[in-house]
């Protein structure tokens, strides 16, 4: 008890970074996980039809909706993607003797 109380400055701080790493990979899984259930739905889907259990127009309505659900999840992370990168973009400047020159903005 004693050694936790003296340590715990620096115990915390650590402490608190590894909740954090814990609760960004598992919102990265879940992620991850929403596309590849849709695609074992698809998959799904596609065996149900294989073996008759559904007609060709129920599987055709059903795959088009989940290969648009697809769709729209990997524009979404594109859209991420995109953004977190606009934030590190390069900005473009003319110096007087008419030279570019690059500089990157981080933003907080």
């Amino acid at each position: 008890m004693l050694f936790e109380l003296l340590t715990f400055p620096i115990s915390a701080p650590l402490g608190g970074i590894v909740w954090l790493g814990e609760q960004l990979l598992e919102r990265a899984t879940s992620e991850l996980d929403d596309i590849q259930n849709v695609q074992k739905q698809l998959l799904a889907l596609q065996l149900a039809f294989d073996m008759g259990d559904i007609s060709e127009e129920d599987f055709e309505i059903q795959e088009e909706e989940l290969l648009l659900k697809i769709q729209a999840m990997e524009e979404e992370a594109e859209q991420e993607e995109q953004e977190e990168q606009e934030d590190i973009e390069p900005e473009e400047f003319i110096s007087e003797d008419g030279l570019s020159s690059f500089s990157i903005t981080v933003l907080d």
